[in-house]
């Protein structure tokens, strides 16, 4: 007995030092996750503060504009579609570059492509604001959106490297405010930049800034890989994912131009779904996958994943109008009008870093439940503004959006990010903001066919209800065109009775498709509320860089 307690006690030896030995074949190696940071160099928290800079800038961007597109319009006398492709072909440029931006990041480092992105970002700006012409904008403005689509998962990826499991919600809680504040700041800095400078200089500002995050960068950031990194690209991958997600998004901001049933806009339609089949079946079948379509038997991965995208579309859609209505019904200059804004600025600010500890402690899936019921009741609040719609109840509403998406912003990325594996977290990050992205742009084209659909419908009726002067379908498109920006089509030296009543014809019906719009916003935010019911904390989330220390 005693025999076979030792041969069982030598076995049990044997069995754990070889435990041991395989444990310590299997840790990360030390450039996968950090030792504890004992100067500047990869400090979790000096990390956070060097990528936050980088990621303020992009989503500083992804709205700052909005503010200034009346006066871009103006200057460079372009219409409705122009103003859409300077924000869209941002956008557009993001959303088509994100996945493949955090595959080069896994695979290269995410230090290295952060930093390649932050400096590209920064020249593309300065580039932008010496265009004359929309054409040369929104040129610059896509490659903008190239750059800045390395910067933000390997933002991610960074954040994920570095900091232990227990306290990556946090440092991802306040990494949202900032990407919540941003956005949601930027038609105030750019309203001041328009106003009191140029519209140029809201491209401008991001060149110092650019400087900033790279010396930033260079000192602070420290690159980590895991060990089982990707080491080769799957480049038949990323021309069917790109070439998909072009032919959909396309298809869908020009659709109210050609006609949603129009040949050329089935033919990008369909052109969209056979490219993404054979994505998904080449996927399938190459040895490094660009997506490993395993990662979507994560349901909580897959439901973040449209969550974002869902978030995004109201979010970002509806925002896209609230700087014409402010500025063009209200008569409000930049700077007022982003002053007015400030209500969902502040909310974001101060609900992310909540929103990061209760994510924390409860898990993600009653915040994000609760962040998007408040996000479908601030839009149907903003649904019922008017031409006369007071100051109180209009940040009552901003107000009310900003405390929705905080939860959101923060819970979904935790959830994304957490349930892929440590060597997918660029891929996962892309995924998280590609989400993002392209929900912004569906909601900025969607929500513009909406808009569009209900000023053609209504504006003819409505002039004609006013007994103004009948206007030839020529007229009629311009005019149209300019209610579609909150614009009056007043004509030159018409009698100041008639300009009144133009003026009101056009606002009320702006109005109105901008209610249509809100609703249509409203709606997209309640199945989204339904879809975060499927989320759960991440499978992941202790796979980053739990033996460091802080």
């Amino acid at each position: 007995m005693v025999c076979q307690l030792s041969v069982a006690d030598t076995s049990l030896e044997r069995m754990t030092s070889q435990i041991t030995v395989d444990k310590a074949d299997k840790a990360p190696e030390p450039s996968s996750a950090p030792a504890p940071a004992k100067g500047l160099r990869g400090h979790p928290w000096l990390t956070l503060f060097s990528v936050a800079i980088g990621v303020m800038m992009v989503a500083l961007d992804g709205t700052i504009v909005a503010i200034a597109n009346p006066a871009i319009a103006k200057d460079l006398g372009t219409t409705m579609a122009g103003v859409q492709w300077i924000t869209n072909g941002y956008l557009l440029a993001l959303a088509v570059a994100l996945i493949t931006a955090g595959k080069l990041g896994d695979r290269f480092g995410h230090r290295q492509t952060f930093l390649i992105g932050v400096a590209g970002f920064a020249v593309a700006s300065g580039a932008i604001g010496f265009s004359s012409s929309v054409g040369l904008v929104v040129a610059f403005r896509v490659l903008q959106g190239l750059f800045g689509a390395l910067l933000m998962p390997a933002a991610l990826g960074l954040l994920r490297a570095t900091f232990p499991a227990e306290k990556l919600n946090m440092a991802i809680g306040i990494w949202g405010m900032v990407i919540g504040a941003s956005t949601a700041g930027g038609p105030i800095v750019g309203g001041l930049l328009v106003e009191h400078v140029s519209w140029q200089s809201v491209f401008f500002i991001n060149v110092p800034v650019g400087v900033i995050a790279l010396v930033l960068g260079l000192v602070i950031l420290k690159d980590h890989r895991a060990e089982n990194a990707p080491k080769s690209f799957d480049i038949p991958g990323i021309v069917l994912l790109s070439g998909g997600m072009f032919a959909l998004i396309l298809a869908l901001i020009k659709g109210s131009e050609w006609g949603w049933g129009g040949s050329r806009t089935l033919l990008f339609l369909a052109g969209a779904v056979l490219l993404f089949a054979l994505f998904a079946f080449w996927e399938s079948k190459v040895k490094e996958p660009l997506i490993p379509l395993g990662m979507f038997r994560s349901v909580p991965l897959s439901a973040g994943t449209v969550l974002m995208v869902l978030m995004a579309f109201a979010f970002m859609g509806g925002l896209f109008f609230v700087t014409f209505y402010l500025q063009n019904v209200h008569g409000m200059s930049p700077v007022d009008s982003g002053l007015h804004l400030l209500p969902l600025t502040a909310m974001m600010i101060v609900a992310s870093p909540i929103a990061g500890a209760l994510i924390t402690k409860f898990g993600p899936r009653v915040p994000l439940v609760g962040g998007m019921v408040a996000t479908a009741i601030a839009m149907f609040g903003m649904s019922t503004m008017t031409t006369d719609t007071a100051t109180l109840p209009m940040s009552l509403w901003l107000g009310m959006l900003g405390l929705g998406l905080a939860p959101v912003m923060v819970g979904a990325t935790e959830v994304i990010v957490g349930n892929a594996p440590l060597e997918l977290s660029g891929v996962a990050g892309g995924l998280q903001q590609a989400g993002m992205q392209v929900g912004g742009a569906l909601g900025t084209a969607v929500l513009g066919a909406v808009m569009a659909a209900r000023v053609d419908n209504d504006l003819p009726v409505n002039w004609a209800d006013a007994k103004l002067p009948p206007m030839t379908p020529e007229q009629l498109d311009q005019a149209s065109a300019a209610v579609q920006m909150g614009g009056a089509p007043v004509p030159p030296k018409a009698p100041e009775p008639v300009a009144e009543a133009i003026t009101s014809v056009a606002h009320d019906t702006f109005v109105s498709g901008m209610g249509l719009a809100f609703t249509v916003a409203g709606v997209v935010a309640v199945v989204a509320a339904l879809v975060a019911t499927l989320t759960k904390r991440g499978a992941n989330a202790d796979a980053g860089a739990g033996v460091g220390h802080i």
